[in-house]
């Protein structure tokens, strides 16, 4: 901390306790003002410069400390300056005073709290990064967000101060104007239309203002464009996955006219090359392996006797069972019009469809970009002449490959690198992190890699991926292990290293739509582009790409862009729960302990280990544990990990209990059935419970059972 932080700590805690002390709130409030106005306003008259001042260093020192009374004042300014007088001084009053808070908070606050409070920040951090100005402008002109908390927050964020200084004058001049108005017809001190219709419009003028602003927004964005005079549709959706499906399902629900534009094939990655032949594959594998250990469970000679390129047709049966869920003819009759062709949007208002039977232009209200990911595949030397496959070709496989390199410890990765063991590979993981599914806690991502390991798969983290080389007839990968090359011989490349966003090809670019960082598309809160009419959600947008997810925001994309005039819906990230469906599957939902260390947030840790549970020895998947983190000391979940069989199946419960407020005192109180798996949450709620038990409260208890005995 630095030496001078001590003293303004001391200097603001002197002056704010002095205020409520010696009751200095008394002298800024109307009452007072009303017993003293005939001295007051001849004090005003005697010497009006001195008064003036006097009243703007009032002013100044009450909103630089945040003191309770800057609404008072402004009325009181009204009555004895009048409009013109009344509004200059607290004009300027208020926005020298804002800026002193402003920055005292960045002196005092903005280091420890960005290092601590960075990721709940962020969208405050963003919003300055992306709009600056604009976006303090936006929360100053709407008064229903707490100046006191504008000045303080955004002393947080990187925000210049001359910007802050300007913007909060402009920002806050209406507001004042308003309130100065009141006070002029409160000075009179008796109603009139004057003094009621100002109050009208204090009532009145938040939303005014945000009209007013996303008018002036607009104005701006659209300025370049010229709006269609009808529209042909009210929505447009591109992309016929799970975000575009359920966008589409909602517009037609709600009796809108909705078209959805699909360039391949309905139901997207999920349907066809990701969840659903994914979790078919895993289920033929975790089969084989269950009766290669049928010793286990009591059972003789028995024999696996399988085709992989049976295994592999039976994925696609279950993909085309499931096709008519997200099919053109089940949408058609729910009221949606589907084309097959490439979209591209032309104007905020139109599209461009490009069919086996030509072009068509469609006009529309909005437009909703749902056109997902595709597998990344990084530039590493040499790899494009391996024939690689990933999570979207792989699928055409019949053979099976001898000897298979994962390139990738992620879910995508550890999924397959299990069932290809499983159905018989020599398959060779490699991950440059130092373990797999980095996003979990290390012991979870131990137990998967021991597991892995026990089934024969060749786990190598740590190691980075330098070149792909072909030696005499052999692909080869050459990795750097700490300095050390190691040399990897191969039959089949899966590349499975992450997912990126299709944002190409559909006229983002000449429209001006950015894209973040992670080269998704830049959305607000709302998961509107910076053309509030084009909406994007799904893989495209993020921040999670789960098919749950982008079901999730499309439920805010389609509500938005049908009644955003009217009504908009922030989209709610505080609740996102994941699967990995390994053996053993790993789910989670909230913070884990890695991410509670890396943002300095407290918690308590309980455990239970699933080894313990009863139905798991019964059923013999005795392995794996939940992790539930805790407020210190209180039953609120922050986050809840389990690994273990069906652990995206249990998750459910935590990701409810944080969803609605429930803690672990309500799940312990819970009848769970017996004997289930889900009795795991259960029993970790029994340990937190013991954890925290009144332990003076026993004692005394104790004492009054032997009382009792004599």
């Amino acid at each position: 901390m630095s030496k001078s932080k001590p003293l303004v700590i001391a200097i603001i805690a002197a002056a704010v306790t002095a205020f409520f002390v010696f009751d200095l709130k008394q002298y800024i409030s109307l009452d007072y003002f009303q017993a003293q106005r005939e001295a007051i306003n001849a004090a005003v008259a005697t010497d009006p410069l001195r008064a003036g001042l006097l009243f703007f260093a009032i002013y100044t020192v009450a909103t630089g400390l945040s003191l309770p009374g800057a609404a008072v004042l402004t009325l009181i300014s009204g009555a004895v300056f009048g409009l013109l007088w009344g509004t200059v001084i607290v004009s300027f009053a208020s926005t020298v005073g804002a800026t002193l808070a402003f920055l005292t908070s960045r002196f005092l606050l903005r280091d420890w709290v960005q290092q601590r409070f960075g990721d709940k920040l962020r969208p405050i951090n963003e919003g300055v990064a992306r709009e600056g100005a604009f976006y303090l402008f936006a929360l100053r002109l709407v008064p229903i967000f707490p100046f006191v908390a504008i000045n303080l927050l955004m002393g947080l964020t990187p925000i210049r101060t001359p910007t802050y200084f300007w913007v909060s004058q402009l920002g806050m001049f209406a507001g004042t104007v308003v309130y100065v108005y009141a006070g002029t017809q409160l000075g009179q001190f008796r109603v009139s239309p004057g003094l009621i219709g100002a109050f009208v419009l204090l009532g009145i003028f938040p939303l005014i203002a945000k009209k007013a602003l996303d008018a002036i927004k607009a104005r701006k964005v659209y300025a370049a464009w010229k709006r269609p005079g009808k529209f042909d549709c009210n929505l447009v959706v591109i992309g016929g996955g799970s975000a575009g499906l359920v966008s589409a399902y909602i517009a037609a629900a709600v009796k809108a006219k909705v078209t959805l534009v699909e360039k391949h094939k309905m139901g997207g990655d999920c349907l066809n090359t990701g969840c659903v032949p994914s979790k078919a594959l895993i289920k033929s594998a975790k089969l084989i392996a269950t009766m290669k250990h049928a010793a286990d469970y009591g059972l003789k000679n028995t024999q696996v006797d399988f085709d992989f390129a049976e295994v592999m047709e039976r994925v696609q049966r279950v993909v085309r069972e499931i096709e008519p869920h997200d099919s053109i003819q089940r949408y058609t009759k729910l009221g949606v019009e589907c084309l097959t062709g490439e979209a591209k949007i032309t104007t905020p208002w139109s599209v461009e469809i490009t069919t086996a039977g030509g072009k068509q232009t469609l006009t529309t209200r909005g437009i909703i970009i749902a056109a997902g990911a595709r597998p990344f595949v990084p530039p590493i030397p040499g790899i494009e002449d391996t024939g690689y496959l990933t999570s979207d070709t792989l699928w055409g496989l019949r053979q099976l490959p001898k000897r298979l390199l994962v390139l990738g410890g992620g879910p995508i990765g550890c999924e397959l690198t299990q069932c290809f063991a499983r159905l018989g590979s020599k398959v060779t993981q490699v991950e440059m992190l130092p373990r797999l599914m980095v996003r979990e806690d290390p012991e979870i991502s131990d137990l998967v890699m021991q597991k892995f390991r026990a089934e024969a798969v060749n786990v190598l983290v740590g190691h980075k991926a330098q070149r792909f080389a072909n030696e005499n007839g052999e692909k080869v990968l050459y990795c750097d292990h700490g300095g050390t090359t190691v040399r990897i011989e191969f039959d089949t490349l899966l590349c499975a290293v992450g997912r990126v966003a299709n944002t190409t090809g559909y006229g983002l670019e000449e429209l001006g739509i950015p894209a973040t960082k992670t080269r998704t598309v830049e959305v607000n809160e709302f998961m509107q582009t910076k053309y509030p009419n084009i909406l994007a959600c799904g893989d495209v947008a993020g921040p999670y790409q789960f098919t749950h997810t982008a079901a999730h925001t499309a439920w805010y994309a389609a509500v938005n862009g049908l009644f955003s005039g009217y009504k908009k819906f922030r989209a709610d990230f505080s609740v996102i729960p994941w699967a990995t469906f390994t053996d053993p599957e790993v789910a989670r939902v909230g913070l884990n302990e890695t991410e509670a260390k890396e943002k300095k947030i407290p918690y308590e840790i309980t455990t239970y280990g699933i080894d313990d549970l009863d139905r798991a020895i019964a059923d013999g998947n005795a392995h794996g544990l939940v992790k539930v983190l805790t407020v210190p000391g209180k039953d609120k979940i922050l986050g809840a990990t389990i690994a273990g069989e069906h652990a995206g199946d249990l998750i459910t419960e935590f990701v409810s209990a944080m969803k609605h407020g429930i803690g672990l005192n309500k799940i312990l109180g819970t009848i769970h059935i017996y004997p289930t798996l889900a009795e795991a949450n259960k029993y970790v709620a029994g340990n937190w419970k013991r954890n925290h038990a009144p332990k003076g409260l026993l004692e005394r208890v104790e004492k009054f059972h032997a009382w009792r005995r004599g």
